[in-house]
């Protein structure tokens, strides 16, 4: 079955609450962009218009008072109609001592031979965003990859901050590899994917199968990840990246959020920031993707760099001229088609090498 998903649907939520929600004092980065010259000019020509018009809504600094406004304003997509996957929601066991875990089950159909799996973690900094604002996506995914997709609703911070939404995305997966001959999936091909924070959420994730012997992943999908908490408050970034998508600012915020201590503390929970890992050996293949002025682009190519040194296989693939999350905002252009491209191919591989 081939489909679709016009991701301009999920532009919609990103620009309206998603990405420009997350700039803190979006004027306040125009102004600072500007002391270093023209703030757009490193943009690639394709995302120059919708990155302008990222830049000219004006939105309060994100506060704790200002998050439940935030929340609301997402405006999910409606998930795709038949033929496209189906949808199911499921409640399952939570982490010891927590609630169940919401996830969408999405893709699970009679086939002939146990299929492929992903277990996808949404974005939106740690503070924001829904599994819903993902299900279409995820739909055209299990289409394309003839996979099961299981879409996680995790617990967001600063309400649950760490372990919480880390610990109900293993919760998922634990769930998906133990039930995997009911659902028809292959127990060797079960990969973890995730944008943003969702890709931070992935890496650690990944880094507690590996330390806890849970489900062995054949593959992680990071999609331009929140991996460390030191940049945007202990580490300023270069003025050149453009305030586009997600800002130093946020970011600070969205990590304190989280850790339940502020972001760039001498001391974080133990497990609660890939970068800080001191060991990332025996992690599963790994594909890492970014924009040159993404905020993330130094984090991510560290985190990537130390992969290889622990002889972990890794795929480092980064764009030019292209900010946050750039191919939801323009998904026609070049760059995105390239940047999605290679991580599809990416997974593809991971899954057929096990086929």
């Amino acid at each position: 079955m081939k489909m679709q998903l016009d991701r301009r649907e999920l532009h919609r939520w990103f620009l309206g609450m998603g990405a420009a929600t997350a700039l803190a004092a979006p004027g306040r980065l125009l102004a600072r962009a500007a002391e270093a010259g023209d703030p757009l000019r490193l943009v690639d020509p394709e995302l120059r218009a919708a990155a302008q018009a990222m830049l000219s809504q004006h939105f309060p600094p994100l506060t704790r008072a200002g998050l439940p406004a935030l929340r609301a304003g997402w405006v999910a997509p409606p998930p795709l109609p038949a033929p496209a996957p189906s949808v199911e929601i499921r409640t399952i066991p939570g982490p010891k001592g927590a609630p169940s875990v919401p996830v969408e089950l999405i893709g699970v159909r009679s086939r002939p031979a146990p299929c492929p799996a992903i277990l996808h973690i949404h974005g939106g900094g740690m503070i924001s965003g829904r599994a819903r604002n993902m299900t279409a996506f995820c739909q055209t995914i299990a289409a394309e990859f003839d996979c099961v997709v299981v879409n996680v609703e995790y617990r967001l911070s600063p309400e649950t901050p760490f372990p919480g939404p880390v610990e109900d995305n293993y919760a998922a997966l634990i769930w998906l590899a133990a039930n995997a001959a009911a659902l028809g999936v292959d127990p060797r091909r079960i990969a973890v994917a995730g944008g943003s924070a969702g890709g931070g959420l992935a890496a650690m994730v990944s880094i507690l199968a590996r330390d806890h012997g849970g489900p062995s992943l054949c593959q992680q999908i990071l999609l331009y990840p929140m991996l460390d908490d030191r940049t945007g408050s202990t580490r300023k970034p270069p003025a050149h990246l453009a305030p586009v998508g997600w800002s130093a600012d946020a970011n600070a915020f969205g990590w304190s959020a989280f850790l339940n201590v502020p972001a760039g503390s001498a001391t974080v929970p133990a497990g609660s920031v890939p970068a800080r890992a001191a060991n990332l050996a025996g992690l599963p293949p790994t594909f890492i993707g970014v924009g040159a002025i993404d905020l993330f682009v130094d984090e991510d190519l560290d985190f990537g760099r130390r992969l290889i040194d622990a002889g972990v296989p890794t795929a480092l693939h980064v764009s030019p001229g292209a900010f946050h999350a750039f191919d939801f905002v323009v998904p026609d252009a070049a760059v995105s088609k390239a940047f999605t491209g290679a991580w599809k191919a990416a997974l593809r591989t991971a899954f057929n090498k096990e086929a």
